[in-house]
């Protein structure tokens, strides 16, 4: 049986060293008569390179004749009497190139490399031409054969453009018959400024290599004259499948590429910074203001009852904390159990339990709450509704538990309030608290500034509403802020306010 003919099969002289004969057991085989029986086999003269001690690894010189020998593993290989056929299994290996090919270049080899590589590099435009390097003259009067298929050449390569010359730009490998591109994949690292690529005129069959050097950041490449452009069914296909590898390029082959169609994306923006405060008018930054300041003063004293004059009779409250994975790590562990984050509440009747209503029960689960201390100066307040007698507003900022100095900034709160306007004074009608833990900016720009003064500027009092302010807070044991406030809201009539006090004192 004669192998199918060789015209039928295409390869080039670069695979030379591509594949690899195995053949087991073959030290039960004389390596002379191994051979012969192959060649006989093989109408394509080979010549054998490397054949290992046992006879079970050999490798060959002509790529022809690897065909045959994968076409010939079923064939019987005759002893020379004749009275005995063996049958040789021949394998063949995928490979870069031989083993006994791998070692690294002598010092010596290594600098002739070296001065061959300065002259083919031109400084003004951080190019290196490597074009036919093989047959560069320099090399080959010293027997240098600079075979930049195989991996020990190719990293002498890499290493003298990683030590000499990192800031390479272009870079010109056409005409050394490469195969692949795994040992230049390298050189994304070790010359990131490249931009210029030239691999024209080599042996690259499949658009697969490009993805090994896909890291670099061309504007420029050549691929014409290689195997694997007449793979695509036309230009178009060609330019699309480089552009995927490499969204920057400009220009391919030396052609200029038309631009890419895609869809219009707009330029990227940072977030515009927050703007701090926003209310409806002086009136009413005024008026919210000053309820805060008493606000959060009394709620961070030690005596919360006294809230009881800023809610109204039927008031809701309600204090939610975003999704906690680690509960027991977690700093918001003494909010939890009162959370009503319908999220993470899949019992539906617990949704009504935890709605806090009555100024009385909203204010006595306020006083059930870790003892904190606001920072003012972090305070926001956004008003989104007002009418003449109502006002709903959003309020967040930084807090701290407890009521010392030393201690860390946790936590960060946001309040909902809907404020009826009544005629006397502000009544939160529903009250929807929000606590998450503080972001490291947070807790950096936390209590740096000093915190205003709790007490307001007051306007001009006469010399008799200063005795009955003086008189009225002795009375009620409440200091000259509150007092006045409450005197204010009655109109500076003291039976009134008092009467009003010793209602909600009860």
């Amino acid at each position: 049986m004669n192998p199918p003919p060789v015209e039928n099969y295409w390869f080039t002289a670069s695979e030379m060293f591509t594949f690899i004969s195995q053949i087991p057991h073959g030290k039960k085989y004389a390596k002379k008569w191994l051979l012969t029986s192959l060649q006989n086999l093989c109408p394509i003269a080979f010549i054998p390179l490397y054949v290992s001690d046992r006879c079970d690894l050999i490798s060959l010189a002509e790529p022809y004749c690897f065909i045959h020998l994968v076409l010939i593993t079923v064939f019987y290989l005759e002893t020379a009497d004749m009275f005995l056929v063996l049958q040789v299994a021949v394998l063949m290996n995928s490979c870069s190139s031989p083993p006994f090919l791998q070692s690294e270049l002598k010092p010596q080899d290594l600098e002739r490399l070296k001065h061959c590589m300065s002259k083919r590099f031109d400084g003004s435009q951080k190019s290196l031409d490597l074009n036919s390097i093989r047959t560069d003259p320099d090399l080959v009067s010293h027997n240098i054969e600079m075979i930049l298929n195989q991996e020990n050449c190719m990293q002498a390569v890499i290493k003298i453009i990683q030590e000499n010359i990192p800031e390479l730009s272009c870079l010109n490998l056409s005409n050394n018959k490469l195969c692949k591109l795994t040992d230049i994949a390298e050189l994304v690292t070790k010359a990131p400024n490249l931009q210029s690529l030239n691999l024209s005129h080599n042996e690259l069959k499949s658009e697969q290599e490009l993805d090994k050097v896909k890291g670099f950041r061309l504007v420029e490449l050549w691929l014409d004259r290689n195997p694997l452009c007449d793979a695509f069914k036309d230009q178009t296909t060609y330019i699309s499948a480089v552009r995927e590898r490499f969204p920057r390029l400009l220009r391919l082959d030396g052609h200029v590429l038309p631009p890419p169609i895609c869809f219009d994306v707009e330029t990227g923006t940072n977030i515009p910074a927050c703007k701090g405060s926003h209310f409806v008018s002086n009136e009413i930054q005024g008026l919210i203001q000053r309820f805060l300041q008493h606000y959060y003063c009394v709620y961070d004293s030690g005596d919360r009852q006294l809230l009881l004059e800023a809610y109204h009779d039927d008031a809701c409250f309600s204090l939610s904390l975003p999704s906690i994975n680690h509960l027991s790590r977690c700093r918001l562990k003494n909010y939890h159990e009162h959370s009503r984050n319908i999220k993470n509440i899949k019992d539906s009747s617990a949704w009504f339990h935890l709605l806090k209503r009555s100024r009385l029960t909203v204010v006595a689960f306020l006083s059930e709450l870790p003892k904190t201390q606001h920072d003012m100066n972090s305070v926001n307040v956004d008003v989104n509704t007002y009418s003449r007698t109502l006002l709903v507003f959003t309020v967040s900022g930084v807090f701290k538990e407890g009521e010392s100095c030393s201690n860390t900034v946790t936590c960060v709160s946001i309040t909902v309030d809907q404020i009826v306007l009544c005629s006397t004074h502000l009544c939160i009608v529903n009250d929807e608290l929000f606590v998450r833990n503080a972001t490291s900016k947070e807790i950096r720009c936390a209590f740096a500034a000093p915190a205003p003064s709790n007490s307001p500027v007051m306007p001009t009092l006469t010399a008799s509403q200063q005795e009955m302010l003086s008189a009225f807070s002795q009375m009620s044991e409440m200091n000259l802020e509150w007092s006045q406030k409450c005197l204010q809201d009655n109109a500076w009539d003291f039976h009134r306010a008092a009467q009003i006090f010793a209602e909600l004192k009860v």
